[in-house]
């Protein structure tokens, strides 16, 4: 088996002594996977997220990317956020420039690259992201929804292996869910594994391979289907079950629909005006 992309092996934080965040987390996140995390507001999810990324060090235990153990001097944190790069929940939290196309392009300038290779890579996250007729346009005259994406392309920029996304929905009409998990699925068919953090537990089931839910200090890592109908495990978290396994238990019982498994509203409603009555 290879290398996880990322690993936490009994890694423990706290902000303050004698007040543990997380404790004793065990995590694995291979290449490809698509993995979701659900948790109460002030769980440790976003913790956990800066943890991955650098952002804080680990009090006990170890994070390795790609096999090697995370170094906190200043060339071990250059290297590790080539390769892992966060996305935080506010857009205004990591919008600074003057215009699109400046913050887009602050990342790859500060890696010293070549002006056109930073173009390249400029012009490449702004298309994937769907906004390079924003490029010009002041960050500060964008939309909720544009900054969300033009936070995203920047991270996007840096070309990480993994890509952190913190409540990426958050304030999102369902149009622009749609639109975000569209593209989600494109930066994952070219390469890049996607980490998102959600309190929508119908989207974590729709979405990901795997949950891993936060709660008490601890993650635990569920398979999506049997942990997101899992009353006890999400109750926990202040979460509550995904509708479509209860769904998927509900068609099982009619013969003509049993094994059907849709993973969204549309599927299910697809799935039901097929089936009805040609004489409705």
């Amino acid at each position: 088996m290879s290398a996880p992309l990322l690993e936490f092996a009994e890694v423990g934080f706290a902000y303050q002594p004698g007040q543990p965040i997380l404790t004793g987390v065990n995590l694995r996140i291979d290449p490809g996977q698509r993995l979701a995390v659900l948790g109460p507001n002030g769980g440790g999810k976003t913790t956990l997220f800066r943890l991955a990324a650098g952002a804080r060090r680990p009090a006990a235990g170890r994070i390795s990317v790609a096999g090697t153990r995370a170094r906190y001097t200043r060339a071990g944190l250059r290297e590790l956020r080539q390769q892992v790069q966060l996305v935080v929940q506010d857009p205004d939290d990591q919008l600074f420039s003057a215009n699109v196309r400046q913050d887009v392009s602050f990342g790859p300038v500060n890696l010293g690259l070549p002006a056109e290779q930073v173009r390249r890579r400029c012009e490449a996250a702004l298309a994937a992201l769907g906004v390079s007729g924003l490029a010009d346009r002041p960050t500060h005259l964008l939309s909720y929804g544009q900054r969300k994406r033009v936070a995203i392309a920047g991270a996007v920029a840096m070309h990480p292996r993994l890509l952190i996304l913190d409540e990426p929905t958050a304030g999102l009409d369902p149009a622009g869910v749609e639109a975000l998990l569209s593209t989600l699925h494109d930066l994952h068919t070219a390469g890049t594994t996607v980490v998102l953090s959600t309190h929508d537990v119908d989207l974590a089931f729709r979405w990901a391979d795997a949950v891993a839910v936060v709660s008490g200090g601890r993650v635990r890592t569920v398979a999506t289907a049997d942990g997101l109908a899992d009353p006890a495990l999400l109750a926990a978290a202040h979460l509550v079950p995904a509708w479509a396994p209860l769904v998927h238990q509900l068609l099982d019982q009619i013969p003509e629909l049993a094994g059907a498994r849709p993973r969204a509203v549309t599927e299910l409603a697809a799935l039901l005006h097929d089936a009805a009555p040609e004489d409705r």
